[in-house]
Formats: structure tokens, sequence, C-alpha cells
């Protein structure tokens, strides 16, 4: 039978309101699937700037406490530095009482006789030569003038062998010199410097460890003494 127009037009909008629902359901699926979506990938961004974000304050807090270390470090090492300089300067005053007290020598004649007659025929023992001029303080030209003859006799006992010791007449040790001599051989070229000072100098190299130590006490880090 054929079909009239109000048949027509009721099957028409039944085939309409199908394909309209059709296509709601399947925008909400393709909605649904876009939120699904959009979810999974905010998730991973946001997952992904959150590792960075983590490691960025992992990296600052590693880089904070590193500088802490050398920022302590370095606060150690100067005070470390600073006490070794007060340990030294203790030292050094030390040995520079221990200089002013060599003059007290000279104020004993006899005593300082004797030590300048081992300074003597020490420096001859060292250079071995046979003629030897000696370079002393003005102040102390008679005094040496009277021990000359001996040293060069207790020289030649030890060793079998003369020498001629003269003074030097136009040269003399500074006034200030604590005292001692100092010999010359070879037209000057060979020189031994046995002053007072130079004493002090050679001993305060050897005795430093030990003054340390009397200071101080040992340190339990130094393996070695000198």
């Amino acid at each position: 039978m054929a079909l009239s127009d109000a048949d027509v037009k009721k099957q028409i909008k039944h085939m309409m309101a199908f394909i309209e629902q059709e296509a709601n359901e399947k925008a909400e699926e393709i909605d649904a699937k876009a939120e699904e979506e959009f979810n999974i990938e905010k998730g991973r961004l946001v997952q992904h700037q959150r590792l960075k974000i983590m490691e960025y304050y992992d990296r600052k807090e590693k880089q904070v406490e590193l500088q802490k270390k050398i920022q302590s470090s370095n606060m150690l090492n100067q005070a470390r530095l600073k006490a070794l300089k007060v340990r030294e300067d203790h030292v050094r005053s030390v040995l520079e009482e221990s200089r002013k007290r060599l003059g007290e020598v000279t104020r004993n004649p006899a005593k300082y006789k004797e030590v300048l007659q081992y300074l003597i025929v020490q420096g001859l023992l060292q250079l071995l030569e046979s003629n030897v001029v000696l370079r002393v303080r003005e102040a102390d030209v008679s005094l040496i003038e009277g021990i000359v003859g001996s040293c060069a006799e207790q020289y030649a006992k030890m060793t079998g062998k003369e020498v001629v010791v003269k003074l030097d007449a136009d040269n003399f040790l500074a006034a200030e010199t604590c005292g001692g001599v100092e010999l010359f051989a070879r037209n000057g070229r060979i020189k031994i410097p046995n002053t007072l000072e130079s004493r002090l100098d050679l001993i305060s190299q050897q005795l430093v460890p030990e003054i340390r130590v009397a200071l101080f006490g040992r340190n339990p880090n130094r393996k070695f003494s000198d």
C-alpha cells in the first residue's frame, strides 16, 4: 500500500530522531574519549613538570649543602691558619728573646773569651786553609788578639797543619752584632760565618720542632717532627 504523506513524514521524523540520537551518543562518546585523553595527557604533563621541579630543588639542595661544606671548610682552614700564625709568632718571639739574651754572653769576659776561641777553632776546622782572616767587632779586637795564637796552636794539634790567622784591621762586624767572628780564606772567596747570631740561627732550625712541642704539646696529626 502506498504511504500517505503523514506516514512518510512520521517515518522521516523517526529516522531523524534516530540519527540525532546516534549523533548525540557519538558526540558524547567522542567527548568522553577526548576528556579521558585530556586527563591522561594532563596527568603526564603534571607528573613530568613535578619531576622537573623535584629535580630542580634537589639540585638546589645539593648545591646549598656543597656550598655549606665549602664555607665550613674555608672557615676551618682560616681558623687553623690563624692558630698556626699565632703559634709561629710565639715561636719567633721565643727565638727573638733568645737573640736578645745573646748579648749577655759578652758581659762575662772570661766566658766570652772561651766562646770566641771555640768559634774560631771550629771555623778553622771547617776551612782547613793555611791562611785565614778574622773579621770581628771593633770592641772585640783586643780580646781576639789575646787568643789568636792559642787558637792556631789548638788547630795545629788537632790537624797536624799550621795556619796563619790574621785580623781584618779595615773591616769590622756591625757594632749591634751580639759577637762572634767571621772567617775568610782565599782572598775572601770562602767565608765561614760564626757569629753568635749565625750559631743561634743554625741551632734554632734544629730546635724549632722541640720548641713547638715544649710550648704547645705534640701534634697527634704530625708524622714527622721536622
